[in-house]
């Protein structure tokens, strides 16, 4: 009786399909015959039991993940109009760089916090996600979603940027909804997001005045070192332990998808670093050869 009392609160509270009815009804009736088969009532009590709270717990997660994608995305948008109202003589992509910038360090931090080992960053393979991973990646998504609306707005949309946008958020999305592939994710984000404020910093410091300058050389080259190691290093290594991990088709898709695209922008970086330096090497020379 214990049982069937805690079957029929529990239906009662939660709003069921009649798919999702009947299987629970299903599940019910088989485990109260295997428990009283094998070891008694109070057996199928305490294995249903953990069963309610199990589900209860995962309903309270996702809950709690939808809520952290709504209020970031909230959040994300009003520092925007924040960095717009205190900042009017900067332009729009200057202030939506700001909150990119903000976005890449916090998501870095909390990514790297929620490593679980780092011996091995992307261990265990195909593992369902910490709470704090889930968390991790929750706030990232929703900065992702918020700057791909963003950049709609800007007079230039490139479509490189939005694939790459829509690449993230799915496999996010993906990792989210399947429950799977939570170390590998975490390390995608370290990688993806190491490089994003030397990014954001060779773009902020044109608009300051600083272009063409020994510091914003400074700053491509940084940025061009990190990206190169991370995405070109690291990147295709884990682009295969996610292919070759008991994952969801569509985040391997997405795995291979962003690879491609981080190998597309490392030969778009390494032409501007081919041209840059060139160009400072002729005028280094030009001006010795006027001193001469």
């Amino acid at each position: 009786m214990q049982l069937w009392l805690c079957s029929i609160c529990y239906l009662s509270s939660t709003s069921f399909s009649f798919a999702e009815l009947f299987s629970s009804a299903f599940f019910v009736l088989s485990l109260t015959s295997f428990c009283l088969q094998r070891g008694g009532f109070e057996l199928s009590c305490v294995v249903f039991e953990r069963f309610l709270i199990e589900k209860k717990e995962g309903q309270q997660m996702e809950e709690r993940i939808l809520r952290i994608i709504t209020l970031g995305i909230i959040s994300w948008t009003t520092a925007f109009h924040l960095f717009r109202k205190f900042l009017p003589k900067r332009s729009f992509e200057f202030c939506n760089r700001l909150v990119s910038t903000v976005h890449a360090t916090l998501a870095f931090t909390l990514a790297s916090l929620s490593v679980e080992d780092w011996t091995c960053p992307v261990c265990p393979l195909a593992s369902r996600p910490s709470p704090s991973q889930m968390q991790a990646l929750a706030v990232s998504l929703s900065y992702l979603i918020y700057d791909l609306i963003c950049c709609q707005f800007d007079k230039r949309v490139t479509i490189d940027n939005t694939i790459h946008h829509l690449v993230s958020i799915v496999g996010i999305a993906a990792g989210l909804a399947y429950g799977k592939c939570g170390s590998e994710l975490i390390a995608a984000l370290c990688i993806t997001e190491i490089s994003s404020p030397f990014l954001h910093l060779r773009e902020l410091l044109k608009e300051l005045g600083y272009r063409d300058t020994d510091l914003n050389l400074a700053a491509d080259i940084l940025f061009a070192v990190v990206f190169s190691f991370a995405r070109m290093v690291f990147g295709p290594y884990l682009a295969w332990v996610t292919l070759t991990a008991d994952n969801p088709l569509v985040i391997k898709a997405m795995a291979v998808g962003l690879q491609l695209v981080s190998a597309y922008w490392f030969f778009k970086i390494a032409g501007m670093m081919k041209y840059k330096l060139t160009k400072r090497v002729a005028s280094t020379n030009l001006v010795y050869t006027e001193k001469l």
